[in-house]
């Protein structure tokens, strides 16, 4: 009979532990994915950030050696991504090509200025340090004048603004969720074993010392839950990365560095905190309330 019972018990000890490494593999899967779609979104804003040009329009009188060293010295400034020097008899055959006729017949002469198109570093790219470098450029003695799309950066910064917020907000919301799963599946582990909990106790232990086994024991099931949710994770990046090669998944390897630290970190502070508060609801419970 007793053999029976110890048979019984240990069948529902595993089921309990299957049950917390499914439940925090599960959800942990699911804040890889968060986390994935927060960097990527980060890039992608960056992307159209960088894709905003700034349009230096150059003195007539500037000679080529002052241009070449004008790029040079903008090409070391720490706002540039990369810049592009447009004469002026490029930018007559894009406009005639655009209007569909070549308008320097009708004028006799080019008006058009030489120019350079800047693309900012993204984090240049916001109304008010735009604004602020017009002002310097429209300073320089090369430069009569400087133009961007301003409601384009204004609009731009918004909206990325706007998604930012609600990533953040869908963030939290995940977060509270899985802690309360696996703060669930962890408590109805440590209930089975409510009663040797209070057997301890009565006999001396202190509440670390019962405490210290249950934690050890939620971070092993919290590190191969995270383990399982790395390998389902890994596959969702191959095949995004196989049917959608421009966002270049598999080759950010920083990201997925702290996409990986990340997801192992939260398992074992999740189940850390989930354990200790469980346990220690047991451990508060007198003996006539380990029944109910």
């Amino acid at each position: 009979m007793t053999n029976s019972y110890d048979s019984f018990q240990k069948r529902r000890l595993r089921s309990s532990y299957a049950s917390v490494i499914i439940s925090i593999a599960i959800v942990l899967f699911m804040i890889g994915i968060l986390g994935l779609i927060l960097l990527k979104s980060t890039k992608v804003a960056n992307h159209f950030k960088e894709e905003v040009v700034m349009s230096l329009f150059l003195k007539d009188d500037v000679t080529k050696d002052q241009i070449s060293s004008f790029r040079e010295s903008l090409i070391k400034e720490p706002f540039t991504k990369d810049l592009y020097f447009i004469s002026k008899e490029e930018a007559a055959k894009t406009y005639s090509k655009d209007l569909g006729e070549d308008f320097l017949d009708f004028l006799g002469t080019n008006p058009l200025k030489n120019g350079i198109d800047l693309h900012l570093n993204a984090d240049y790219v916001t109304p008010d340090l735009m604004q602020e470098l017009q002002q310097k450029f429209l300073k320089n003695a090369y430069i009569i004048d400087v133009s961007y799309d301003k409601n384009l950066v204004e609009q731009l910064t918004k909206n990325i603004q706007r998604i930012s917020f609600w990533l953040l907000v869908l963030s939290g919301f995940f977060v509270v969720v899985s802690i309360i799963l696996i703060n669930s599946s962890i408590r109805l582990s440590i209930y089975s074993k409510r009663f040797n909990i209070k057997t301890m106790q009565m006999v001396g232990a202190t509440k670390n010392f019962i405490r210290k086994p249950f934690i050890w024991q939620s971070i092993k099931l919290g590190l191969i839950g995270a383990l399982i949710a790395l390998v389902f994770l890994g596959f969702v990046i191959y095949y995004i990365d196989k049917y959608i090669p421009s966002l270049e998944l598999a080759k950010d390897y920083l990201s997925l560095v702290y996409l990986c630290a990340g997801i192992i970190v939260s398992s074992l502070i999740i189940t850390w905190v989930s354990t200790y508060f469980a346990t220690q609801r047991f451990l508060n419970l007198q003996t006539n309330e380990l029944y109910y």
